[in-house]
This record gives C-alpha cells, structure tokens and sequence, in this order.
C-alpha cells in the first residue's frame, strides 16, 4: 500500500484509483498485501473503493475475508503467531535505546519506548518491556532511528535471527513475523482459496518486505513489479520495474497488463 498504491505523503492518486476500479470491473480481484495492521488496512480499502474477497496484513500473519455481516466487512481468517521472548531479548542486546512494539492476533499494540504518531494502531497500550514478553505475536516491531539504515542493517544480519522472519523497511525499523510468515505466504494462502492458476498472479510493491511475495509469484509463472524507487535488492527479484509512486507507477503496470477496455 504505502509507496505503492498510496504516495509517502498518505496521497491517494486519481489515475491510480481509476485505474484499480477499472480492472476491477474487468473482473479481476485486486486485494492489498501489506504490512499495515488490519485497523490501518481497512481505512485504505474504503478509500480505495475495491472491497476485496480477502486482505493480507501484517506481513502476511494475518490474512482477512470478507463477510458483510461482521461489524468492520471482514473477519480474521487466518492468524499466525509466535512466542516473542527469545527474539526480544535478542535483539535488546544488540540495539541500545530502539523501541519495540507488539501486535496481537486482536491488532492491539503493546509498545515500549517512543514511536511516532500514527506509525503504530489506533490500538496502542505503553508498558514496560517485560510485559512485552508475555503474550503471543503476530508481529514484533522495532525501531532505532539513532542508527543509519546501513548500520541498522549490518546489526541485524549479525544477530543471527533464527525461528522467525523478519524484513527491514525504508528507515531503522524492523517487522519481525512467525517463521516462515511473509506476505508470500499470505498470498499463496489466499490464491488457493479463490482457485486462481499461479501464473495468473501480479503483484506490485516497493519494499524489503515484498522480497518473498515478488519470487512467490515469479516462481509460479507469474509477474512482480517493483516500484521505481524500490531498493536494488527488491528491483532485482522483480519481472518488470514500473515508475515511482509519484509517477503513479501502479497506474502504468496495470494500464499495460491489463489493456481490456479502456473507453
């Protein structure tokens, strides 16, 4: 979603929009595969007007489906998580000073040290680290903006993370997500519901965490687009590049996949 669908700035294009509602009336499903909470999901899929089947978020722990009687439109479908103490006190010896924050199957937050305004769920609740250790995560989040994202990097490689998979973002943050979760997974999961041959897959993104999800859908035959401001190590597992998001760049991948009708 961000820096794919939406801008940076949270700016919701108007070619971009038009374009997702025109291969949607094509016929095809279009569904966002995130690393948003499911709270800050549901909020873009309204703004966006495409009422998915099913919605991946948090990286692919959670996977949503669409039920018009539940109260937000869509009920959890498929939850994974993991026992996040082992992975904490990891990381707590490498990162002096980071912040961390954990989601729960119910999308509450549970965060210590200081995240910006709106960078986490509505549904945040500061504690104390220890208290972080206590219940099951769908996802781990940390944050250590006291570090350059290439010496982030570096400490993470070196702390030899087993049991869980994890991906760095733009900055000094760090998604951490069960093993062997990402949104890949999440993909797979949902494209085998809907019966969907995986040569018929497109996915578009601009992430370290849309890594997995881009060789997912090459190995199946199918194409990954990497935005034009994505990293070299995302551009490099893509099938094709489209332009940056201020250039509307989903709106030209799906204008040229998908020609259909255009009058």
């Amino acid at each position: 979603m961000d820096g794919t669908v939406l801008q940076e700035d949270g700016t919701l294009d108007e070619r971009v929009a038009s374009e997702i509602a025109r291969v949607r009336a094509l016929g095809h499903e279009i569904m966002p595969a995130t690393g948003r909470s499911v709270s800050m999901t549901l909020p873009v899929i309204d703004r966006v007007g495409i009422a998915p089947g099913y919605a991946v978020c948090a990286n692919g722990a959670i996977v949503l489906r669409r039920d018009r009687d539940a109260p937000v439109g869509y009920v959890r479908d498929r939850v994974e998580t993991f026992d996040p103490r082992e992975v904490l006190t990891t990381i707590r010896g490498h990162l002096e000073g980071a912040s961390y924050a954990v989601e729960d199957p119910e999308g509450l937050f549970r965060f210590t040290g200081q995240f910006p305004e709106g960078a986490l769920a509505a549904g945040r609740l500061q504690v104390e680290f220890e208290e972080l250790l206590e219940e099951p995560a769908t996802r781990v989040v940390v944050l250590s903006p006291g570090h350059a994202i290439d010496d982030f990097l570096s400490v993470v490689e070196r702390m030899g993370l087993h049991k869980v998979s994890y991906n760095v973002g733009w900055t000094a943050w760090l998604d951490i997500a069960p093993d062997g979760v990402n949104k890949g997974t999440g993909m797979e999961y949902v494209r085998a519901q809907l019966g969907i041959d995986p040569s018929r897959v497109l996915v578009i993104g601009d992430g370290r965490n849309d890594i997995d999800m881009f060789q997912w859908a090459a190995d199946g035959g199918g194409v990954a687009i990497a935005m034009g401001q994505a990293p070299d190590e995302v551009r490099a597992v893509a099938t094709d590049v489209t332009g940056t998001d201020l250039e509307q760049g989903v709106a030209d991948a799906l204008a040229k996949y998908f020609p259909g009708d255009r009058d």
